[in-house]
């Protein structure tokens, strides 16, 4: 198999082309530009002599015009100069090379001298002349006045080709630089690729056994490029151990749950079991016997109905129907259902919240957080308590309390015997209970409270809680 080239080199290659290719039309271009402005400066020096000419010839009276031409160049002799006159028409009358410009050719189709008429001046580069069989720069000037062109001229020979000629200089600095910037591209670009081929394996490896370790994190470049490849490192590693958690909690979960539901099973394939077995069981004893079956049946369909409550949450909110739900509403219901069960346990419940608790949530899972807390301190406050329950909203937002969708705090307290402390953090964790015995004694699923912290997450709020100086179990928690 043929070995690809690594992306780090095609990138290189693929910048480093552009960038040869911009720099090389840069210099083309930066050379044709100096070369320009030398003709250009040139043309203007040729031009200023012509003036300088013409004004000579206007000046000096004591001479025709071919005398007043040559003794002039005489004067201001220029070498290798060559100074033709043409008047409008073409026709040359004057040439300081060749002394029989009465033969030579018209010269109005030359391209410097049709400029000259058009625009005032012109010049031609490298032309060759049919008179002199020899190439020259021209530079035409056109004097309307006196119907003539002044036409100077310097042979294009190697010297004066040099001179037209960019700085060498120019382009050796320009290669210079070329080569610096190739370097720190190249230094660039390899780090770049041997982060992204450290990545590349270590995502082949991952994908082939999962079994990666905290020195996969050596090696990369010490800049953002090494930053970002680290912590996408670190952020697999960080899914990775999440994954090996959860794969343990679910174990634990599934244990737990198969523990909770075999025993109001077992409960109820025993007491059936001893019916059937038994058909001249007296009715007292049946009906007993029934009883309990029912119990444990509805235990059985409490615990369904969390786990069930606990997979929807698990799901997440895009699950749940959420709408405009009275809080204190729900509170006054889980109150009225639960007075019964208070009168057997001969305790007392207090609520302190506002007439009206508007929050936009779901409202099976509002009620379940109230039911829980509240069920939860009948089970385990002790007779003859009192649980008390107040709600408001937070203290920033007091001067909102007329306002929908506030954001309220939450105090859910009994004073009954508490939790020993240990216990605390882990009083919301699934299927776990302080005392095992008797709690399935009490009918608890030992998922309410896991129940609560979720519902109040999936409304955007937190749950806390500690024990009551006075004693007794207080949780404090936020709705949104």
């Amino acid at each position: 198999m043929r070995k690809r080239i690594s992306i780090g080199t095609r990138l290189y290659l693929s910048v480093l082309s552009l960038f040869i290719l911009f720099a090389v039309a840069f210099i083309i271009f930066q050379q044709y530009r100096e070369k320009q402005y030398k003709i250009e400066t040139l043309n203007i020096k040729l031009q200023d002599f012509n003036n300088t000419l013409h004004d000579a010839l206007l000046a000096d009276s004591t001479h025709d015009g071919e005398g007043k031409t040559t003794d002039y160049l005489a004067r201001h002799a220029i070498r290798d100069l060559r100074v033709t006159i043409i008047r409008k028409d073409g026709r040359v009358i004057f040439d300081n090379v060749r002394k029989d410009y009465a033969k030579m050719g018209n010269h109005a189709g030359r391209p410097e001298v049709v400029k000259a008429l058009k625009d005032g001046n012109g010049s031609a580069v490298d032309r060759n002349s049919p008179t002199m069989k020899q190439d020259y720069f021209y530079s035409a000037t056109y004097y309307p006045s006196q119907g003539y062109i002044i036409r100077s001229a310097l042979p294009y020979n190697v010297d004066l080709a040099k001179s037209l000629q960019a700085d060498q200089h120019y382009i050796w600095f320009a290669i210079g630089i070329m080569l610096l910037l190739t370097i720190i591209l190249y230094r660039f670009t390899s780090r770049l690729g041997k982060n992204i081929t450290r990545l590349n394996d270590f995502a082949q490896r991952a994908g082939h056994d999962g079994k990666l370790e905290t020195d996969e994190l050596m090696g990369f470049s010490d800049d953002e490029l090494g930053d970002t490849a680290e912590r996408i490192i670190k952020l697999y590693l960080k899914l990775q151990k999440t994954q090996k958690e959860q794969d343990v909690l679910k174990r634990q979960l599934t244990q737990n749950a198969a523990h909770e539901l075999k025993t109001p099973v077992a409960s109820i394939q025993g007491y059936l079991e001893t019916i059937l077995e038994n058909p001249n069981v007296d009715d007292a004893t049946r009906n007993q016997f029934l009883n309990r079956c029912y119990a444990q049946s509805k235990r059985l369909t409490s615990l369904l109905n969390d786990m069930s409550t606990l997979n929807r949450l698990d799901d997440g909110a895009g699950m749940m129907t959420f709408e405009d739900v009275d809080v204190a509403d729900i509170i006054r219901t889980v109150e009225r259902e639960s007075q019964f069960a208070l009168e057997q346990k001969e305790m007392t419940m207090e609520c302190d919240i506002p007439e009206h608790i508007i929050i936009h949530g779901n409202r099976g899972l509002l009620y379940s957080i109230f039911r829980n807390l509240t069920d939860n301190a009948i089970a385990y406050a002790g007779k003859g308590t009192k649980i008390m329950l107040k709600g408001e909203p937070p203290r920033s937002s007091l001067k909102r309390r007329e306002k929908e969708h506030s954001d309220y705090e939450f105090t859910f307290s009994d004073n009954g015997i508490g939790v020993p402390p240990e216990h605390l953090p882990r009083l919301f964790e699934r299927f776990y209970r302080v005392d095992k015995g008797r709690s399935r004694k009490m009918g608890g699923t030992g998922l309410g409270l896991a129940i609560v912290k979720n519902a109040v997450r999936m409304h955007g709020g937190t749950i806390t809680v500690k024990n009551n100086p006075g004693g007794g179990l207080r949780f404090d928690f936020t709705l949104k």
